[in-house]
């Protein structure tokens, strides 16, 4: 059943004026995964609406998105944090619908039981130059050497002995052990050794030339259908499964859960600060090239 405007009170709409029969399309794009599908869940499936506004969704890889992103194709779209400052003349961040790992984040998996000094002298499979694993990996390991290849297709290539090592993300941080695999580092636990802070992944960016009404009312649209997940999870979970790559329902609803929560509705203090501090790193240690202006949507 659609409706406008959820009665909820988590859902109060934006104060508007006068009716205007003009439809605005707002283009939003994220990733073919179980989280994503289930953020945008209330969105997609028009749970509420918000009168004037249309939107529409395109899904492809984080790697893709990062690219696309750079050119501006899209209203919204998700990103990896590693990407930001080279979209930042064009983009803010959301305050909601971050992805961010708490302990835990990217695993670097292989045959092999390495262990975390002999991992770094192997050629690693990455799903991209501009995911955050990517970046969070040469922290790690300055000068490791890095192939890359497409997110899915790591855990088969590293299986089969077509890869040392692989860098996984996604689901595949869950069921590296199905297909025979070892854990040898998870990165979001070094990161939260080293900092003290939890892993921030991914985020969503919206154009700055949508000016700040629109962006207001986009930005309240998603974080009302981040909650409407949140709070219809069984039916958002239902709806996800159709993107939950070789996950059962057990599995998808971890997976889901490890990064929709409520850090996803508002990234808190320790959140920004640990954007801040992973994108100075990555500046500092000469991956990232641009310099950070970080600016989050008010």
């Amino acid at each position: 059943m659609t409706t406008v405007y959820p009665t909820s009170n988590n859902f109060r709409s934006p104060a508007r004026g006068g009716v205007s029969s003009e439809v605005r399309e707002i283009t939003v794009a994220h990733s073919p995964d179980a989280d994503d599908a289930f953020m945008f869940y209330g969105l997609a499936t028009n749970k509420f609406r918000l009168p004037g506004l249309k939107f529409t969704h395109t899904l492809c890889d984080i790697e893709t998105l990062n690219r696309s992103a750079r050119s501006g194709v899209y209203d919204v779209t998700a990103i990896s944090f590693h990407a930001y400052p080279y979209i930042q003349e064009h983009y803010m961040l959301l305050p909601i619908g971050g992805s961010v790992g708490d302990g835990y984040g990217p695993m670097i998996v292989a045959q092999r039981p390495y262990s975390a000094m002999e991992i770094k002298r192997k050629r690693i499979a990455v799903p991209g130059m501009m995911t955050t694993a990517y970046l969070v990996l040469r922290l790690f390991a300055p000068g490791i050497e890095t192939e890359v290849v497409p997110f899915d297709q790591i855990l088969p290539q590293v299986r089969e002995g077509r890869q040392e090592a692989g860098l996984v993300i996604h689901e595949g941080q869950l069921t590296y052990d199905q297909v025979g695999l070892h854990r040898i580092v998870d990165l979001g636990q070094w990161w939260q050794k080293v900092t003290g802070l939890p892993l921030p992944l991914g985020g969503n960016a919206i154009r700055r030339s949508l000016g700040p009404k629109l962006i207001s009312d986009v930005s309240w649209a998603i974080r009302a259908s981040i909650r409407y997940g949140l709070e219809h999870r069984e039916e958002a979970l239902a709806y996800a499964m159709q993107f939950a790559r070789d996950l059962d329902l057990e599995l998808a609803d971890k997976f889901i859960g490890m990064y929709v929560n409520e850090r996803t509705l508002d990234y808190g203090p320790e959140g920004r600060e640990a954007v801040r501090r992973l994108l100075e790193m990555g500046h500092h240690a000469g991956i990232i090239s641009q310099e950070p202006s970080l600016e989050f949507v008010a």
